[in-house]
């Protein structure tokens, strides 16, 4: 198979292309690697392969879901296998392995993904761009030197480039959701609890925090819903699911909708005004559909909340570090630790369990008032990002210049502005590479619906899909222009 056929598929076309006979899962893998020796030096999404998984491939070890034989990604963080390296991004942890399967690996096998090696992500995934010290900056397939996004930046430029149809992501504050608007592929962050983070944990980011994938299809989404949306031994607790599959709902009606839009900012960054057109075209578009569109965005005290969705999210993170220093023999110090993560470091061993508990209770109070948005709209629409891609070096945790008085306002506003209301409510959300700027980078926009409604939005990206189309758009950074 040629690279310009292997990229032009979705995972879903490659796992049927091998269920059909036409092509086996080891094939699959060398076009993968070939792929990633093809377009990685450019792009820097990929940061380990896998020789079992590829030139030594077992294919009697793969799964036999719908994805069986397709090549794909690890991000960086949680999720891995027993074995494996996981590096979290961090000087701190270089050579760190993994000691048993998460049930996320268990069912990404099962699904027959072949796992075949990681992607790059910034230290601890505590930055809206998937830049390090430890590997290097991954640049998005549209501009080489401009910000793949984040924390999942390396899963989604590996996506978009050609190199594997389909990644792990995660989001703890618009993770999946912010690379899928600056790289341009599909990116769904579910609804929280959805899909277990065990056996070792019960919920990561004390409930801020998913799993789940980066694809350049709805299909791909909605097919992969479905094998991961299974709910686990000890699982702390179960949310509702459609009695039917996600990959059947997906192509029905999801009937009339009410819809809230808006481009203003809650955090206080100005939307560009291309990435505003693109949401206004949107709304238009739905309410020539015939759906109930209004110009309306949630109650907000962003930058506010955020600041307390901090507390939450660095409360312990100091003996987190100091286990991994622990388990690795290095010394936590400017010469394992990026500044920001550092300086996260040392706030974090200030942070009380009063403290900890004042800032839930704060965030509580964000989150019911961002909530009430949706007793009166079923979606809300709005950019995902404020701005097109950006170059390196404006939101990474090498930055001197942060501190715990600023770290809202210049590392987190523009990245998280409209992707962190969905984590704090736990609400499932995706964005969409809808359209493209003047000067050709990928603009995203962002559907958010009710807890347990993702069926909802993959009905509705459905259409979108159909009616704005993304198959055909090809980057600068790519397998096929190699």
């Amino acid at each position: 198979m040629k690279l310009t056929e292997y990229a032009a598929y979705d995972a879903l076309g490659l796992g049927e292309l091998v269920a059909r006979g036409e092509l086996s899962p080891l094939e699959l893998a060398t076009s993968a690697m070939e792929a990633i020796e093809a377009v990685n030096p450019s792009v820097n999404a990929v940061v380990e392969t896998y020789a079992d998984r590829i030139v030594d491939l077992d294919e009697s070890s793969l799964g036999a879901g719908p994805f069986r034989g397709v090549p794909f990604l690890i991000k960086d963080i949680f999720g891995h296998e027993a074995g494996r390296k996981i590096e979290l991004g961090s000087r701190l942890c270089r050579d760190m392995l993994v000691e048993q399967d998460t049930y996320l690996a268990k069912l990404l096998r099962a699904s027959g993904l072949n796992i075949i090696g990681r992607s790059n992500a910034p230290e601890y995934s505590m930055a809206g761009t998937a830049e390090n010290v430890l590997y290097g900056n991954t640049s998005t397939p549209w501009k080489k030197g401009y910000s793949a996004g984040g924390s999942t930046g390396g899963g989604m430029a590996a996506v978009v480039a050609g190199m594997v149809p389909i990644a792990h992501g995660t989001d703890i504050a618009g993770s999946i959701r912010i690379p899928a608007s600056w790289c341009g592929g599909v990116g769904l962050k579910p609804s929280r609890g959805r899909i277990s983070f065990g056996p070792v944990m019960d919920e990561n980011g004390f409930g801020l925090a998913t799993h789940f994938v980066q694809t350049k299809s709805v299909r791909d989404a909605a097919t992969m819903l479905d094998c991961l949306a299974i709910p686990q031994a000890g699982d702390p607790f179960i949310i509702p699911k459609p009695d039917e599959a996600y990959a059947d709902l997906r192509s029905r009606s999801p009937g009339k909708l009410r819809i809230g839009w808006s481009t203003e900012p809650i955090m206080g960054v100005p939307v560009e005004p291309e990435i505003a057109a693109a949401v206004l075209t949107t709304a238009e578009l739905l309410a020539d559909m015939g759906h109930e569109v209004s110009e309306e965005s949630p109650e907000f005290d962003g930058v506010s909340s955020v600041r307390k969705f901090a507390d939450i999210w660095f409360f312990a993170f100091d003996a987190r570090l100091q286990g991994y220093a622990k388990k690795t023999g290095n010394e936590i110090g400017p010469d394992t630790l990026e500044p920001v993560i550092l300086k996260i470091y040392e706030y974090a061993r200030t942070i009380t369990p009063a403290d900890f508990v004042a800032a839930t209770l704060e965030l509580n109070g964000a989150r019911r008032k961002l909530a009430a948005f949706y007793n009166r709209y079923d979606i809300w629409l709005s950019p995902t990002m404020a701005k097109a891609p950006e170059p390196h070096g404006l939101y990474n945790l090498g930055r001197t210049d942060v501190n715990m008085d600023n770290i809202v306002t210049e590392l987190f506003a523009a990245p998280f502005q409209f992707t962190v209301p969905h984590n704090i409510m736990g609400t499932p959300a995706i964005s969409l590479p809808l359209a493209m700027t003047s000067n050709q980078l990928p603009i995203g926009v962002q559907l958010g619906a009710r807890p347990a409604q993702e069926h909802v939005l993959l009905q509705l990206a459905t259409i979108l899909e159909d009616a704005m189309p993304w198959r055909d758009r090809i980057p600068p950074l790519h397998v096929s222009q190699t």
